[in-house]
């Protein structure tokens, strides 16, 4: 009987599973059913919109070419007519000219006969009025001379033709017909090769597939996610990207990047007016960057670790202000204890303690050329910075005292301070205190070198041979500091690698 209550309340549960399922699905579909409706009635909207600007458009157009006509029509019409005017003009002055030639015909008198001939010879050269012929039977009126009828072309001055108006919109007319919905952009194609890693800056490249303008691209979207396998670069699907969109160019570059991972994911889409298209495929670039963090585990007790920053909060002093118990008691000890004479208390086996104010980073380097950097927080006094061989590090060891430690040291403690130390030998540094402070570290050809960022000054930089696999390595004491990493070896570096200012009297 329990069994097969047992059986029934699992049948129960998958149905009212199945149930939920289905009305899920349903919801989705009429969900789906009113988006469609609506985007339905968005694009008969714009179709609208398009055809009425088109229209519109057309109108114009050919308001603009009546006009063109119009203007033509006026300016033959004025040119025959002006034509037309002189024509009659010369007309009239001919018929008056050929009148007063029959009439001299009836000159009987020789001198006058030869005085009208002469007249009317001349009359065909110039512009003159003739004047009158005192003659017996002839009274002439005044005549016009004929010269604008010998002058006067006898060619219209414009044709009734206008050819250079001929209409053919057949090309138009077959382009009105393609008319068709503006295709979504095909899928750009990222230029792999040209993709570049530099300065913790990725710069991605990409060309249109095929034609750009049969989608008339107007912008690219780039995406970009961390990664650190290239075989499941699909992996998280759309989540997790982030987004650089209204690109107008075929490359992009993505700065301020913290490499802490073996690829950059990269991804494009093209977008016109009215649709993005699909994504590109998906291109992994390497990013060979040095990324850690602080080994908690490994820090001092009086050293609080944060994320990326470390702070001394000592536990064996009664208010931490040196200036807040000054003005309690200026005649006593300042509260803040000298680094020598500190008493740290015992922690875990691993920790270091006594007055060794030390944390390490949880990476070894073993080979190539690493970069990481640090800052100094507000109201720091003593901090130390560098590289170490883990094991040769006891927990009451400070760094720059042993062998097998190197680092820059840095003070404000009583006096402002810079030095570099190693097997407890230290060379002063004539620089002021960096306020960002990179290292370098090649493990291959035994370089440490450190950088003031800000200045782009060479601080000091030791050349040794590393034997044993090394770890990051950070002292404080008063104060605290803030870490960098994820960190490509930046481009300036390399007007420092060839600078010899090696202390090899502080190598072993």
């Amino acid at each position: 009987m329990d069994s097969q209550k047992e059986a029934l309340s699992r049948i129960i549960s998958t149905l009212a599973n199945k149930n939920e399922e289905l009305q899920t699905f349903l919801e989705t579909v009429d969900n789906t059913l009113t988006g469609l409706q609506e985007e339905s009635c968005k694009v008969m909207s714009e179709l609208e919109a398009e055809l009425e600007q088109l229209s519109s458009a057309l109108d114009e157009k050919g308001a603009g070419l009546c006009d063109v006509i119009k203007e033509e029509k006026r300016r033959k019409e004025a040119e025959l007519q002006k034509q037309m005017s002189e024509g009659k003009f010369a007309l009239r002055s001919g018929e008056e000219l050929l009148e007063f030639a029959n009439q001299t015909l009836t000159i009987t008198n020789e001198e006058e006969f030869l005085k009208a001939a002469k007249q009317i010879k001349e009359s065909k050269k110039t512009l003159t009025r003739l004047k009158p012929i005192k003659a017996q039977r002839l009274t002439p009126v005044a005549r016009v001379t004929m010269a604008p009828g010998f002058r006067l072309a006898t060619r219209p001055a414009a044709s009734e033709t206008m050819s250079q108006f001929t209409v053919d919109f057949s090309a138009e007319r077959a382009g009105l017909q393609r008319l068709h919905f503006l295709p979504v952009p095909k899928a750009p194609e990222i230029n792999a090769p040209s993709c570049v890693a530099r300065d913790n800056s990725i710069t991605v490249a990409w060309r249109p597939a095929g034609d750009a303008d049969d989608g008339r691209i107007e912008r690219y979207d780039l995406e970009y996610r961390k990664s650190n396998r290239e075989d499941s670069l699909r992996a998280a699907g759309d989540a997790c990207w982030e987004k650089i969109t209204d690109i107008e160019e075929t490359q992009a570059t993505i700065s301020g990047l913290k490499f802490d991972s073996r690829f950059v994911v990269v991804r494009v889409r093209a977008r016109n007016k009215a649709a993005a298209g699909d994504f590109s495929e998906l291109v992994a670039v390497p990013t060979a960057a040095f990324a850690f963090v602080f080994d908690g585990s490994s820090a001092h007790a009086e050293l609080r670790v944060q994320s990326d920053t470390v702070t001394w909060e000592p536990q064996g002093v009664k208010g931490h202000d040196a200036r807040l118990r000054g003005k309690e008691n200026k005649s006593s000890r300042s509260a803040t204890p000298s680094p020598n004479k500190t008493a740290g208390s015992r922690g875990a086996r691993d920790r270091f303690a006594g007055e060794s104010y030390t944390v390490l980073g949880d990476q070894e380097l073993v080979g190539g050329g690493l970069y990481w950097e640090l800052r100094p927080l507000a109201d720091w006094k003593s901090f130390s910075v560098g590289v170490a061989y883990r094991s040769s590090l006891g927990r009451f060891d400070q760094l720059g005292k042993s062998s097998g430690s190197w680092c820059l040291h840095a003070s404000q403690w009583l006096q402002s301070s810079l030095a570099a130390k190693h097997n407890n030998r230290a060379k002063a540094l004539d620089w002021p205190l960096p306020q960002r402070i990179g290292i370098y570290c090649d493990y291959d050809n035994g370089d440490l070198i450190f950088i003031d960022v800000d200045r782009l000054r060479l601080l000091h930089s030791f050349k040794t041979k590393f034997n044993q696999p090394l770890v990051p390595a950070f002292t404080v004491w008063c104060g605290g500091i803030a870490l960098t990493t994820g960190l490509q070896v930046p481009s300036f570096m390399g007007n420092f690698l060839s600078t010899n200012q090696s202390l090899s009297n502080l190598s072993p």
